[in-house]
């Protein structure tokens, strides 16, 4: 009430509940409460006043957002997309509740019924409970054969929820798995599951990522032999500290734009705004955690490290490419022969692909080199 603003006159409309509160929409004279329930969607319907009504019926685990008009509006529309259904928008009936699709994409070629996407959970080595997402081509074949792609985050409060990826098509019609684990330093289960995985407790994100590589493989999606490690910038450090720890779990390594030196980050464009989730080199104790998992300062001489495809940018001023020339650089110099060290530098480009020309490049050239490292032969057109 704007006559009432003292706190101990505030009312509560919304009380906290278990799951993560991503934003409130209101139209029709309704509120619309986007929740995160186990990393997915979840849209609550509640009176001005914090009634409950309904829950919006989704089409299915993935990540939906919208649901904005105005206080006379009879409908509402709200977008949809999953591991395998592109963005989608959607008409809600406020009367009714019932949901119809308003405008799909076209993909040619491209059936989503054929394909299969399910939510896992899995332990990590502390006994956490981990979610992950994949998606493949239906009646895959558990056998241990097929190419695989783990992609992880784990930092800066950031939700990995289920999102559809053009690109990612390719990979799936040659019969490859794609895998993303919600790990530990993002923000998937509110501020608890983010400091999990931040300076000091930055370990549980490697440990999460290697019991979802370890999943995986036991449970006969993929093989160490077919299974490559992907992530970008904070992702990139995940890449380059995990295959660090357990090289013998991955055939190729994918790090992106990668935060490669944990000990200089903070001197370097905007990095020093990352010690908050990092920490700094410049405390002792902090440095003394910082070393133990650095990409960098943790190759070791003449161990059997995955082919390796680091990918950066010239014009890069977010994690400046020096960390990837860096990393590379001593990677080449110290691992042992065998599997190709390789880096890719983008000209005039920044911190990810510039325009779709160069995203379709990227992507084809980090599909060929896996494929070309598990041993798979693409056919065209795909089986």
């Amino acid at each position: 009430d704007p006559a009432r603003p003292a706190p101990s006159d505030w009312a509560t409309v919304l009380p906290e509940r278990p799951e993560v509160l991503q934003h409130v929409t209101s139209a029709g004279g309704r509120l619309f409460a986007n929740y995160l329930k186990d990393v997915r969607s979840q849209i609550q319907v509640f009176g001005l006043d914090g009634t409950p009504q309904r829950s919006v019926e989704l089409p299915g685990p993935g990540t939906a957002d919208g649901f904005a008009g105005e206080r006379g509006d009879t409908e509402v529309f709200y977008t949809f997309d999953s591991m395998q259904q592109p963005p989608t928008i959607f008409r809600y009936d406020l009367a009714s509740g019932r949901s119809s699709v308003f405008r799909a994409p076209e993909i040619a070629g491209y059936d989503a019924s054929r394909y299969e996407s399910r939510q896992v959970f899995f332990a990590s080595r502390d006994g956490t409970r981990v979610p992950m997402f994949l998606v493949f081509r239906k009646g895959l074949k558990l056998d241990g054969r097929n190419p695989t792609i783990l992609y992880g985050y784990g930092g800066f409060n950031v939700t990995m929820t289920p999102y559809f990826s053009a690109p990612r098509i390719a990979w799936l019609e040659q019969g490859g798995v794609f895998a993303m684990a919600n790990l530990r330093g993002g923000g998937e289960y509110g501020e608890a599951w983010h400091e999990a995985g931040m300076r000091l407790s930055k370990q549980n994100v490697f440990d999460d990522c290697i019991a979802a590589a370890e999943f995986l493989i036991r449970e006969g999606y993929t093989s160490p032999q077919r299974l490559a490690l992907q992530g970008g910038s904070n992702g990139g450090l995940l890449v380059g500290a995990v295959v660090n720890q357990r090289p013998d779990l991955f055939r190729v390594a994918l790090p992106e734009v990668g935060v490669m030196d944990m000990l200089r980050f903070q001197k370097f464009s905007v990095g020093a705004a990352w010690t908050a989730d990092y920490g700094s080199s410049d405390d002792p104790a902090q440095f003394a955690n910082l070393l133990r998992y650095s990409p960098l300062h943790n190759i070791r001489e003449g161990s059997p490290y995955p082919a390796t495809l680091v990918t950066t940018a010239d014009h890069d001023d977010r994690v400046v490419p020096a960390h990837s020339f860096k990393y590379i650089a001593t990677l080449q110099a110290k691992a042992g022969a065998g599997a190709p060290k390789l880096i890719r530098i983008e000209t005039n480009s920044g911190h990810g692909s510039s325009n779709l020309s160069k995203r379709l490049d990227l992507a084809a050239d980090l599909y060929a080199f896996s494929w070309s490292q598990m041993n798979v032969v693409p056919s065209f057109p795909p089986p």
